[in-house]
């Protein structure tokens, strides 16, 4: 019997670096987000969660879409 696998979602966050907030972002799937906020909980900050597509969570890791409200 085939396992079906989930449908991934994408992360964008605020990396912390050397203990201090930085203004680089990152991407990565759900289950990468959630295993780090595991290890480490409030360390780097979640931007915006439940993006379809790792090209979407790119492009809103480059761009501040309007309304949303994220630093550029």
């Amino acid at each position: 019997m085939r396992q079906t696998e989930k449908p991934k979602s994408w992360v964008v966050y605020l990396m912390t670096v050397h203990g201090k907030p930085s203004e680089g972002r990152a991407v990565c799937d759900q289950g990468e987000w959630e295993a780090m906020e595991s290890a480490r909980p409030g360390y780097h900050t979640l931007l915006q969660a439940g993006i379809a597509t790792e090209g979407e969570a790119e492009r809103v890791a480059r761009n501040d879409p309007a309304g949303s409200g994220l630093r550029a």
